[in-house]
């Protein structure tokens, strides 16, 4: 209040003097006085902006009236977009380089396979289908980003976890965007259409609940919200994958070995989570989600079919124990969980070996 009321003292003052230095101070030739007027003192209790923000005089009241700053002097926002290869502090990070490439690399494949007619005949609906599919993957993979960091030593990886997210969201987004095509952009069949199918109304469900995660991904939304809140918003990953990998198996229909596929690994990730929220040893989480996911993903995969296709329950489930049926989608889930367990292994064990030298050299 104090800072207010000396700047609109000394706007009355300098009010007086004609209108020479005002305009001398429009073209820039002198200082602003409302700025100019601000003491060392006072300017240190104004709040701090960031870089790329104009500290300004506030607004005083003169005569009983609420007179504005001019427009120049206000308070703009002006923020610095950092390029998405980029770190915090503005290095170059290779590692961002090369996932944001790669994740431009599904949607040229894409691209390219519909412009050259190899998704003859009904290019939009495979389209749909493919960017779904990536969706899904891209989702997952995100999902691995903290296994990967906690159990396997790579911090570095949790500064991509955001950009994959977001891809994932672009990917449904463009789903449902080729969806909207394919109708003739006929949006009240379109919402009609999510509101009676269930596998629509899933994956729209999904898709709402990647934007909500998308939208709050910022450094200023997890200030906004606070780290608390923030957390407990963005644990509702699981249940969003949960839900895009059961409108993919609905979606297939007949063949679902690619999403028993996911959800095997769907079934890596989460016990992982969960075993390490009980405190179990690390070693114990990386064997307990490898083992765990393999038989998870028969049983599933042996339910489904026969509860959707009316197929024999045990002869599904024997299929993944008879070499001339494989490979089955427990068989790929099991070569993921050894791959995560010998990078466990692999990992720690060159840490523990790094420190010990460190430590015979001290």
């Amino acid at each position: 209040m104090r800072a207010v009321g000396r700047c609109a003292d000394r706007r009355r003052r300098l009010g007086s003097r004609g209108g020479a230095q005002d305009r001398e101070t429009a073209q820039g030739r002198l200082p602003n006085p409302l700025v100019s007027a601000m003491s060392s003192s006072h300017a240190r209790r104004l709040p701090i902006f960031p870089a790329g923000v104009k500290q300004t005089c506030p607004r005083a009241r003169i005569g009983g009236r609420l007179v504005k700053p001019p427009l120049e002097d206000r308070v703009v926002a002006m923020p610095r977009l950092r390029a998405p290869w980029r770190e915090r502090n503005g290095r170059f990070s290779p590692v961002k380089a090369i996932v944001f490439a790669l994740l431009f690399a599904p949607v040229a494949w894409i691209a390219f396979e519909a412009a050259t007619g190899m998704l003859f005949p009904k290019p939009v609906t495979e389209m749909i289908h493919r960017t779904g599919e990536w969706a899904v993957r891209l989702v997952l993979i995100s999902l691995a980003v903290t296994p990967l960091r906690r159990f396997a030593q790579w911090p570095k990886l949790i500064a991509v976890r955001r950009m994959i997210g977001v891809a994932a969201f672009a990917y449904a987004l463009a789903h449902l965007g080729l969806y909207v095509v394919d109708q003739k952009f006929d949006l009240l069949h379109v919402g009609s259409e999510i509101a009676r199918r269930f596998y629509l109304t899933i994956g729209f469900t999904a898709l709402l609940g990647l934007a909500a995660l998308s939208a709050t991904s910022t450094d200023a939304m997890i200030r906004r919200l606070g780290p608390a809140r923030w957390n407990g918003l963005h644990k509702l990953v699981y249940a969003i994958a949960a839900l895009a990998i059961l409108h993919f198996y609905i979606q297939k229909k007949l063949d679902v070995s690619e999403p028993a596929l996911m959800m095997g690994l769907y079934f890596i990730l989460m016990p992982a989570r969960l075993l390490h929220s009980r405190g179990w040893p690390a070693w114990g989480v990386v064997a307990g989600s490898a083992l765990i996911a393999p038989p998870a993903t028969a049983l599933l995969e042996a339910t489904w079919y026969a509860l959707v296709r009316h197929i024999d329950f045990w002869e599904v489930l024997s299929a993944n124990f008879d070499p001339d049926m494989s490979p089955r989608p427990s068989h790929f889930v099991a070569l993921a969980g050894l791959a995560f367990f010998v990078l466990y292994a692999a990992r720690n064990w060159r840490l523990r070996r790094a420190s010990a030298v460190l430590a015979g050299a001290e």
